[in-house]
């Protein structure tokens, strides 16, 4: 009596009651096939199934990919040394005269970082405009067919709150414009906006931010540090929230 009283069972409920005794019409070995698991075990199977399909796209995509010659790569670090003043659009434009075809993000990669010192840091510019900032950035959320769902976070530094969130499966420049001005209507835009340079930022973006009255700060390639509250906020979304289920459609996230 005890043992039951502590320990409750399943809730059979009457579609079980149907669907089980037609499963076993139907199928006689159903229960060689039947296994018990925790939610957590249904979640590592779907990150691992993630990640293996994700290695066969990046394999597939890598093999696709020329190599860079090491001749290229010492001469794109000779160029950035002796020109310091030269950006990366710029080494690019001069190999193009010598007749080698390189990239700016191969520019990127090898060049010589500058001997310049560096520039002020955040903290004295976020204390002082930290009521006038907002940052944006899109989460990745895999969902269980492979698919991409793209989740805009719009966060303000004053309290760390996030004023507007919105999931798409195709995010574009149009979306993106119409979600900041359902995140401030009427005169709540802010002064500053921080962002990476994600090309769905296009020049239909700029354009609607800047008729707005809202200036944006471009962070650095690569430099995640630089928009670090919005990208603390994304942290935790998906410690607390997407790595406890998998994620089915836009509806379910």
């Amino acid at each position: 009596m005890v043992y039951k009283r502590i320990t409750t069972g399943p809730r059979i409920e009457r579609g079980d009651r149907i669907f089980w005794p037609w499963v076993a019409c139907r199928w006689s070995g159903w229960r060689d096939a039947l296994f018990i698991v925790q939610p957590a075990t249904v979640i590592a199977w779907q990150r691992k199934k993630f990640r293996d399909h994700g290695a066969k796209l990046s394999k597939r995509n890598n093999s696709e990919k020329p190599s860079v010659a090491k001749e290229i790569m010492e001469l794109v670090r000779t160029m950035s040394s002796a020109n310091f003043s030269w950006g990366s659009p710029r080494i690019p434009g001069e190999l193009g005269k010598l007749g080698i075809d390189v990239v700016k993000s191969t520019v990127e990669k090898y060049r010589v970082c500058s001997r310049k010192p560096s520039s002020p840091t955040w903290k004295p510019f976020l204390n002082s405009h930290t009521k006038d900032l907002v940052s944006i950035d899109f989460l990745v959320v895999p969902a269980v067919r492979f698919n991409m769902l793209y989740v805009l976070v719009i966060l303000s530094h004053h309290r760390r709150k996030v004023v507007h969130c919105n999931v798409t499966k195709h995010p574009t420049a149009h979306r993106t414009d119409q979600q900041i001005i359902e995140a401030f209507p009427f005169d709540s835009a802010p002064k500053y906006l921080i962002r990476d340079r994600d090309g769905i930022c296009g020049r239909q973006f700029r354009k609607r931010v800047q008729s707005m009255g809202i200036k944006e700060i471009l962070t650095a390639p690569r430099s995640l540090w630089l928009n670090a509250f919005v990208e603390r906020m994304i942290g935790s979304i998906r410690r607390d929230y997407r790595d406890h289920f998998v994620v089915l459609n836009t509806r379910h996230s």
